[in-house]
């Protein structure tokens, strides 16, 4: 667990990093689903997480960067709440949990923010969703506070790193049912089901919405409306969160037969290389951008060899030609979200100074760029997708003709697609796979697909 102590050094260090003035890190409010009463799950601001560890709704931390010391604003439990929720903790009760030495009301939050700045203080933000932002006094978003917190979150601690491997244990047991549960003849809803069932068992939570679909070319399907067939392959991108809220993110695919075919054994050999080698690539210092077009070249080099593309894959992966069949990005940093503060920016989380973004389809979609440093968490999640608009918006343009097979991946546009991925921790060695063993290479699979 991560105790009060560590989060008064986390919110010293960003006093630090941010110099003076006021940080203010608002926390999310309840969201109604159809009435103020009947709400969503609450999931807390994973930055305000971050710094005090409260998953309470309707709360924010102003930290006061020249004396170090935080507020905590948050309303006072009503004594006619009791009725609904039972005894709840104080506001008092709370700070102290989070090692906050002051707390006030939430309704004073305006109050302090305006006497800031009749003082000429600045008031540092950053971009947020939704919550108590203290309106638009205090609208500019703060660069330094941004990179601060950045850098902060990227680099995870041991106690993350094992909150974590926590929701992997999870996890795995997550994919182990659906391997053997996995048959021709049974809904994709249904196993789903399974796994959320095991998860809300456990009195935790998935990490984001399921994909499991036997439409594994739709990279983000979240539709579970089909029935597994015979040769269907299912890619199964589940994961979930840790008591603290850390997420895994982990996808197997699955053959709903029990057994590869010819060609998705080739396939899935190909996928699993493409992903060894990313990882073997990962050490500090190495941009994630050349591991991502390692995996690419080594896709495409394969492709070359079945027969769908042609040419030089070195070329093709300049060109963006890959991107027929492997148009996402190979992962993305992971932690409190699971795509790790995405919700701050995806340039300046994944790429910051001196990396942008190709405008080069295969390359576009790369989440992360910039070199990784010991205690990143990393996804390497390469794939292979046969996607029917796809190739045939492509063909019609007639782009990279001389160098993809068209004519072969249309004899094959009901394949689906095959994705790997695992959750990797960034060392000063090098890398290693976080978590316990899910089954992975081609026998592993299908042996867990065995009944028991």
């Amino acid at each position: 667990m991560i105790d009060e102590h560590t989060y008064r050094q986390r919110r010293a260090e960003l006093a630090r990093r941010v110099g003076h003035g006021l940080v203010l890190l608002p926390g999310h409010a309840e969201s109604p689903i159809n009435y103020r009463d009947n709400c969503y799950r609450f999931r807390q601001d994973s930055t305000l997480l971050y710094f005090s560890g409260l998953a309470l709704p309707d709360i924010a931390l102003l930290l006061d960067c020249d004396s170090g010391q935080a507020t905590l604003l948050a309303p006072e439990p009503h004594p006619d709440d009791i009725v609904w929720t039972g005894p709840t903790a104080s506001r008092a009760q709370h700070a102290a949990s989070a090692g906050i030495d002051r707390h006030a009301p939430l309704a004073d939050l305006q109050a302090l923010l305006d006497q800031a700045q009749a003082q000429g203080r600045s008031v540092h933000r950053l971009p947020v969703a939704r919550g108590h932002d203290g309106g638009s006094e205090c609208s500019g978003i703060s660069a330094a506070l941004l990179r601060a917190v950045i850098d902060m979150r990227a680099v995870k601690s041991p106690d993350e790193v094992a909150q974590i491997e926590q929701a992997l244990h999870t996890t795995r047991d997550m994919h182990l049912l659906a391997l053997r549960s996995a048959r021709v003849g049974v809904a994709e809803q249904a196993l789903v089901g399974a796994m959320e069932g095991l998860v809300a068992a456990r009195g935790l939570h998935m990490a984001y919405p399921v994909i499991f679909s036997r439409r594994g070319e739709i990279l983000h399907n979240h539709r579970h409306d089909q029935t597994l067939k015979a040769g269907d392959l299912v890619v199964n991108d589940s994961g979930a969160e840790s008591p603290l809220g850390y997420a895994s993110d982990i996808t197997r695919t699955i053959p709903a037969s029990g057994r590869f075919t010819p060609l998705q054994v080739d396939l899935y050999r190909l996928v699993l290389t493409a992903q060894q080698e990313a990882i073997a690539l990962l050490r500090p210092g190495v941009p994630y951008r050349e591991v991502h077009e390692q995996a690419c070249r080594v896709l495409v080099d394969g492709m070359i060899g079945l027969g769908f593309m042609r040419g030089n894959a070195a070329e093709a992966v300049a060109r963006g030609a890959h991107a027929i069949v492997f148009p996402c990005g190979t992962g993305h940093l992971l932690g409190l979200d699971v795509h790790d503060m995405e919700g701050l920016g995806e340039a300046q989380v994944g790429y910051g100074e001196g990396q942008a973004r190709s405008p080069l389809p295969g390359h576009r979609y790369l989440r992360l760029a910039r070199p990784v440093q010991a205690g990143f968490v990393v996804t390497v999640e390469p794939g292979i997708y046969f996607n029917p608009w796809l190739a045939e918006q492509w063909q019609a343009q007639g782009l990279h003709a001389d160098l993809i097979d068209y004519d072969a991946l249309g004899r094959h546009m009901g394949f689906g697609g095959i994705r790997i991925e695992d959750d990797v921790l960034v060392t000063e060695q090098g890398a290693r796979v976080l978590g316990p063993h899910i089954a992975r290479s081609l026998d592993e699979v299908e042996a867990a697909c065995e009944p028991v």
